[in-house]
């Protein structure tokens, strides 16, 4: 198997040798930045120098505006937001920001109704911001091609989202109750894939959670356990998968080491070894991340 660095380039190398036989000389780089990943709140964001999604807005606006200008970007940067769902730790801002600079929302139809009656939204979405998509069916934003798919879990609704641009193949799984037939597809394309890690299974049992709770979490529209997410992605991830960021990580029931090394012992068991077929990191719930540059 080729060194993880040197697939990357590989791949970077074909893409603009492809690119200049099509007479498209410029190759637009993609980015991706976490700005929250965890209960606190959660919002991801894909761009190019020309376009960008902004997926979820669970991060309070003052905050989520100072990481912009901590990295030279502005709001009115931002072309589109998607939902996964309607929980307030993905969407407690979603109508300010849509409202203030008029950009769309897209997200299924039962994601937008949990939306209009969730009370921690405070500022609803303006109709003509609304866009209604379909699981299953693919659309175009810009330069971007998305396809949603479904993610069990105890929300309205919830949606995953697979995003290609310039020949880059990005997967967001998050609340993630189990692994689905549909989502192994998704998961097995990938070439950058976030995932769920929420919780150890053994630290939520011994914890103070309330039984119900416990049984929420555990529940087949619950969260994704450290195990359960390594157990996905040595089954399904292949040699496409470059990358692997670990999202949603419980602040009571997890801890970031613990996660990463609950699904590196389970990748090894595999015969998988994380940082060489492919990088593993653990996204911070409440601390931007660096720019990723997804070659």
């Amino acid at each position: 198997m080729l060194n993880l660095d040197t697939k990357i380039v590989k791949n970077f190398v074909i893409r603009i040798f492809f690119a200049n036989f099509a007479g498209k000389i410029t190759i637009k780089m993609l980015k991706f930045i976490s700005f929250g990943s965890g209960s606190s709140g959660n919002s991801y964001y894909l761009y190019t120098e020309t376009d960008s999604i902004l997926i979820d807005v669970g991060v309070g606006l003052r905050s989520l505006k100072k990481h912009f200008h901590n990295y030279g970007m502005q709001f009115e940067d931002i072309h589109h937001i998607l939902v996964t769902h309607d929980h307030a730790d993905h969407v407690k801002s979603v109508g300010s920001l849509s409202n203030d600079f008029h950009l769309p929302v897209y997200t299924t139809r039962k994601v937008h109704m949990g939306i209009e009656r969730n009370y921690c939204v405070r500022k609803k979405i303006v109709p003509q911001n609304v866009h209604v998509i379909e699981k299953g069916v693919p659309f175009t934003l810009g330069e971007f091609k998305v396809t949603p798919f479904g993610v069990p879990h105890d929300s309205t609704d919830n949606v995953g989202y697979f995003v290609e641009q310039g020949g880059v193949c990005f997967c967001l799984l998050t609340d993630v109750g189990h692994i689905t037939e549909e989502m192994h597809k998704f998961i097995g394309r990938a070439n950058y894939l976030v995932i769920e890690a929420n919780h150890s299974v053994e630290m939520l049992l011994q914890g103070n959670y309330p039984q119900y709770l416990k049984d929420r979490i555990l529940g087949s529209n619950g969260h994704l356990s450290n195990d359960a997410c390594g157990k996905a992605l040595a089954e399904y991830a292949t040699s496409n998968l470059r990358h692997v960021w670990l999202c949603h990580l419980s602040e009571e029931n997890n801890h970031p080491e613990l996660a990463r090394k609950t699904v590196e012992h389970v990748l090894r068991s595999y015969g998988i070894v994380a940082g060489k077929d492919f990088g593993l990191e653990v996204l911070k719930r409440k601390t931007p991340s660096e720019i990723y540059k997804l070659l």
